[in-house]
This record gives C-alpha cells, structure tokens and sequence, in this order.
C-alpha cells in the first residue's frame, strides 16, 4: 500500500513539474537575446542566469545558452571549447523534449538548436551528423507551419534552409539524396523578405539576426550584391556597437570589392573586452591591406590572426597569402617557408584551402603583374588594376596558365569597370582557354556570364552558361562555384 502511495505521488509530482515547462520568451530574456546577438556574451550570460532564477520553468534560456555556445564554436573553431561545448547541444535538445508541443515555440525550438549543432559540426567535420540534424530541424519547422500556421517565428529559419537546400553544391549530392528534401530559392527568399519587413512581433524580436542572415541571402543566393549592401545602409544597422552585424558588412564589402569600406568598418567598431575576441578581423584586415599592395601590413594582421586562431579553416588560405605577400616584397626565403607551412598546416574542408595546397603543392609562383592585377581588382581599384595591364595582350604571356588568368582577369576588370561587351569577349576566350583545365577561371567565367545575361533578362542564354560551368570537371572552387551556378538557374527558372 505504502509503495503503491509513494509510486502515485512520485507520478503526481512528476507530471506537475513536466506541465510546468513553459516557454515565455520574457523581456529579460529578449534583453539577453539582444547582448548576444551583438557578441557580448558574456552579458547575455548574465542575463539568462538571471531569467532562470525568474522562472526555473522557463526553457528560453535553454535555446540562448544554445546560441552563445554556437557563436563561440561557429567563429572562433576552438578544439579544446568545442569538447566542453559541443555535448551541450545535445543535452539541451533532451531539456527541450520536455516542453510541451502544444506550444508552437516547442518545435521552433528544437529546430533552433538542431540548426546550432548542424553548423558547428560542419566546422569540425562531422558531415554526417549535420547532415541528420539538418534534416530533423527541416522536418520539426514543417510540422510546426502545419500545426501553427500563424507562428511567423519558424519563417526566418525555415525560409533560409528553404533557400540553402535548394542549392547544395554536387559535392554534397549524397546528402541531398538521404535528407530528402527539396528547396526553392525563390521561396525561401521569399519568405525571409517577408519576415525582415514583417511589422509582426517575433518579427521584432528576432530582427538582429533577420539583419544578419539576409544580407547573406541576398549576396550569394540571389545575386544582389549591391542590394545587399543597401539594405546594411538602409536599415542603418549599427555596426560600431552589434560585433555580428560588423562582421557580417565587413565580410560582404570585402567580398564586394569594397576594400576601403571594409576597413571603415572594422577601425571604427566599438573595441571592448565585453564582446567576444574573434580574430576574423585581423584575418579581413590582412586582405584589406594586402588588395592595397601594403604586403608588410598584410602580413602584420595574417600572423596576427593565426596566433589567435585556434581552427582549420581558412588556415592554409592565410599562409598561402602570405606566401604571396612577401613574394611581391621580392623576399623568396620567407616566402618559401610560408609555402611550405601551406603543406603542413590547417585543413581542406574550405575551397580556398584546397587551391591553396594544391599551388603548394605545384610549387606554383604566379605571375607578378597579374597576381598584382588581382589583388587591386578584389579590393575595388579597378582603374589601378586595369593600368597593370595597360599594354599588354594574350601573346606577352608564354605560359598557358598566365594567358588564361590574363584573360580572365581582363575580362573581370571590364565587368566591374561596366565595360560588358569587352567583359563578355574576355570571358569566352577565359572558357576557350580553360575549360579543360583544374584553374577555375574559364567556371567563374561561365557563372559571371550568366549573371551578366540574367541582369539583361536574358534567362535562357544564362542558364545555358550556369549550366556550361556545373558542367565542368574537377576544378579549383567546384562546390562553391556550382552552388552559385545552381542558384542561378533556380533563379531563372523561378524555382
């Protein structure tokens, strides 16, 4: 009698605590949202400690936790953080399940976390297993706008995965096929657009991250490079004071030829040790100076960023920069031994780390001239970079590669220069003379093409040039260059 008793209340007890989890994303706990998705972890640390003395219920605080320690492992790729961190992901999702699904914050927030733990097992390889949690998170966010159709929180992660999914390069083919899903980068824009100028209320909420995920969208899978950028402007987004949002318009001026704006950008962010340490802008600093021909401060700001970083990524990419660095200051020695660093250090996850151990491993030196060309056209001085090649022509090349990159280059700075028609000549002799090789001149060509005759609303010739570059065999920058080329024709075709 007494065990049955004691089995009954231990039953009664139980049920009453699991009904009590709530999800009340409270005023605190959108105050820590806001430190956090400006770096400052730290305070936002503080205040979920202080959300949980508020209401232990509460499984808000659950999810926050979950984004500092996916910024922390996401940007700065710590090992030794990532074997403390990395379980947690795990152990809150068991928190979670014991929320109730009668909540639509239930699912979203699984998917949330599901999402966290996909991206940082991304940065330390494990593929598979973000390739499943992926695939759960897509799952929970359907089940979610079935049974709460009006929760518009689910629409700025479901939007965006809509949109990636729809994408995924032919590298990561076998994980399409067993996730089983199927995006639209039409969609999925469309969604995230509604959302970010959405007057709802999670809408509100969420706007940090709705400010930092669009840009991106815009940038890489809709082809809006300057939309992008105006949308940064527009919305006056601070990016002094919110560390992600300035690393995310560094990031994109960078990648926009924008060198001068990038550097505005990071010299005038607010510089406290409340915010996260990430060495990302040493490491777009580098690039700045060095697309400014200043190789010794280049150089200064890539040793800068590999003493503080403690990943893979990217790493082979810097040390081959700086290779190139001190080969334009004429000193061999150094540049050699940087080569060589090239072989023995980081990884191979990223495209540029991959082109970079394979010039390594060719022992190749670029061409003076043109690797100067290069460097001042990506930082946005088109007039200085076409004035290196003022003179010359295909024929004052006597290497194949150095012709091809010649042309290549030309036609580039023709693009950016709104010189189309010489751009577009430039372009088909760079897919003339590279097509067959592992450069990635004559496929960047084919996407620029196509962009260019998509602009003219000319969407059956662009998709014949998307698909000429994913046609392509095995070339420097194939799964990043396919997925834009893959963008493209879903573009075009309005899927």
């Amino acid at each position: 009698m007494k065990t049955s008793l004691s089995f009954l209340l231990s039953f009664i007890f139980f049920t009453s605590v699991h009904a009590q989890k709530v999800y009340d994303f409270n005023g605190t706990c959108q105050q820590a949202y806001q430190e956090i998705t400006r770096l400052k972890l730290m305070k936002g640390a503080s205040l979920i400690e202080k959300a949980k003395q508020q209401n232990p219920n509460n499984l808000i605080p659950v999810v926050l936790e979950s984004y500092i320690d996916f910024l922390t492992l996401f940007l700065n790729e710590n090992p030794e953080d990532y074997k403390i961190m990395y379980p947690h992901f795990a152990e809150r999702l068991n928190l979670l399940e014991e929320g109730s699904n009668t909540s639509p914050f239930h699912r979203f927030a699984l998917s949330t976390v599901r999402v966290h733990k996909a991206a940082v097992a991304i940065k330390f390889g494990k593929t598979w297993e973000a390739g499943w949690d992926i695939r759960r998170a897509w799952v929970l966010l359907k089940d979610n706008k079935k049974a709460f159709p009006a929760f518009t929180a689910d629409d700025l992660l479901y939007g965006t995965l809509q949109t990636m999914i729809g994408t995924i390069p032919k590298g990561y083919k076998w994980l399409a096929s067993i996730l089983g899903m199927r995006g639209s980068v039409t969609e999925g824009l469309k969604t995230v657009n509604a959302f970010v100028n959405s007057t709802d209320v999670y809408a509100k909420i969420y706007a940090p991250e709705a400010q930092f995920i669009y840009p991106y969208l815009l940038f890489y899978m809709d082809n809006k490079k300057d939309q992008a950028i105006a949308f940064i402007q527009q919305k006056k987004l601070d990016l002094v004071n919110n560390h992600l949002h300035g690393w995310m318009a560094a990031n994109l001026t960078l990648n926009n030829k924008q060198a001068q704006y990038t550097q505005q950008i990071i010299q005038n962010r607010h510089q406290s040790a409340e915010y996260l340490d990430i060495p990302i802008w040493d490491f777009e600093m580098g690039f700045v100076k060095m697309y400014q021909l200043k190789p010794e401060e280049a150089i200064t700001y890539f040793e800068r960023f590999l003493q503080k970083f403690k990943g893979n990524f990217y790493v082979k990419d810097v040390y081959d920069k700086i290779k190139l660095c001190y080969y334009m200051m004429g000193n061999t020695t150094a540049a050699e031994r940087a080569r060589q660093l090239v072989l023995s250090k980081g990884a191979t996850d990223a495209d540029a780390d991959k082109k970079a151990l394979r010039d390594a491993k060719a022992n190749h030196w670029p061409h003076l001239l043109l690797l100067k060309a290069r460097f001042l056209n990506d930082g946005g001085y088109h007039k200085e970079a076409l004035a290196q090649l003022h003179g010359k022509t295909e024929n004052d090349f006597s290497k194949e590669e150095d012709r091809l990159e010649y042309v290549y280059r030309a036609a580039r700075i023709f693009d950016d220069l709104g010189r189309e028609e010489e751009a577009i000549n430039a372009y088909l002799a760079a897919i003339r003379l590279g097509e067959f090789r592992k450069e990635y001149y004559a496929a960047r060509a084919a996407v620029q093409l196509g962009q260019i005759y998509e602009a003219r609303g000319q969407k059956a010739q662009a998709i014949l040039y998307y698909q000429r570059c994913l046609d392509m065999g095995d070339h420097e920058y194939k799964n990043s260059l396919d997925q834009r080329a893959k963008s493209g024709i879903m573009r075009c075709k309005g899927e």
